[in-house]
């Protein structure tokens, strides 16, 4: 069965940059819908991009146009979100999840990742 694993979290000042990945194994990423969601603490989770399976369609949330950029390779079954100008707020758990569309409930998503934590000092 499909298995989603993050990386790419860590701790960064405010206006620098992570690159996280979503590596994907059991299924090839391109019959799925993959969006990254982010929770932090004594908040919802939240959706913060998607890319559809075949690569076509990217949505962002209002508060990262601009600055995240979703991406995915194929051949490395892997999805990505480059962070660019991260702010104080970014500071979350970041989790990439499968779904069949790009919708921004998390229920809809029915395979999840671990999660990776990205901290954002001031």
């Amino acid at each position: 069965q499909l298995q989603l694993v993050e990386s790419g979290g860590g701790l960064v000042q405010s206006g620098g940059s992570l690159r996280l990945s979503c590596a994907a194994s059991g299924h090839t990423l391109d019959a799925y819908a993959i969006g990254w969601f982010r929770q932090a603490p004594g908040k919802e989770r939240e959706g913060v991009s998607c890319i559809s399976g075949s690569g076509d369609t990217t949505n962002y949330a209002d508060s990262v146009k601009g600055r995240f950029t979703i991406s995915k390779d194929n051949a490395e079954n892997s999805v990505y979100l480059q962070m660019n100008s991260l702010k104080p707020e970014d500071t979350a758990v970041y989790y990439c999840a499968a779904g069949w569309g790009c919708t921004w409930y998390h229920a809809d998503f029915a395979t999840w990742g671990q999660g990776t934590q990205v901290t954002v000092s001031s």
